[in-house]
């Protein structure tokens, strides 16, 4: 096997273990391939070993890539920061955005997204530790962002994305993801119709799987380091 397809089975097979220990089907959770810096020909590869869905940080890379491999039945995730001046292109261009942290930017993306598309799916990003050098809003916002985007009719709310600070011990990482998952429970208490928790990345897949996660993010561990 090359190192994509060696690498997709080792992930796979880790998300099997970390699921069957705590009870879940694997099927209950997705394996988003984050691509940035990485080359459409990886992509390829990596589509060849059953990989569907995709991860992209950077718009205009997101779209070259998108026009060389137009031949690939791909989902495409925007995950990266938001610029109003880019809401356009990516309503037109994308099936999943994980980081909303504004309505004005949900409130774009709804009136963006081109008639005839299936609404766009979205998360909102939450800054679970408070850290300044991350995106996202605080936990007690999400309740009132939450409700707000649940009326744009171009767009459904999905559910919650968050990227915890690092930790090395697996107790505090499943204590930060718990945290998550109780505002998407509370969420869905409210009536809201959310059922996404995009967290977990190489380091905390398992933590955050335990937790509840529907949707782990990995890059590294699939495509190799990145330049």
């Amino acid at each position: 096997m090359n190192n994509i397809e060696k690498n997709l089975t080792s992930i796979r097979a880790a998300i099997t273990t970390a699921a069957s220990a705590c009870g879940r089907s694997t099927e209950s959770i997705l394996l988003l391939a984050v691509s940035k810096k990485k080359p459409a020909d990886d992509i390829r590869e990596a589509y060849a070993c059953g990989q569907r869905d995709f991860g992209e940080n950077y718009l205009q890379e997101a779209l070259q890539k998108q026009h060389e491999l137009q031949d690939l039945d791909i989902n495409w995730h925007f995950i990266g920061a938001i610029q109003s001046n880019k809401t356009r292109s990516i309503a037109e261009a994308f099936d999943w955005v994980h980081c909303i942290d504004r309505l004005k930017i949900a409130t774009r993306l709804s009136e963006q997204r081109p008639a005839g598309f299936a609404p766009l799916n979205v998360c909102i990003q939450v800054n679970i530790d408070h850290e300044a050098s991350k995106a996202g809003i605080d936990l007690d916002a999400v309740p009132e962002l939450a409700l707000a985007m649940s009326t744009l009719p171009g767009i459904r709310l999905r559910g919650l994305m968050a990227i915890p600070a690092p930790r090395e011990d697996y107790a505090q990482q499943c204590q930060a993801f718990a945290r998550l998952a109780d505002a998407l429970a509370s969420l869905q208490q409210q009536g809201l119709d959310c059922d996404t928790l995009s967290m977990g990345m190489t380091q905390d897949m398992e933590a955050a799987i335990a937790q509840g996660s529907t949707l782990v993010r990995i890059g590294t561990a699939i495509f190799g380091e990145r330049p």
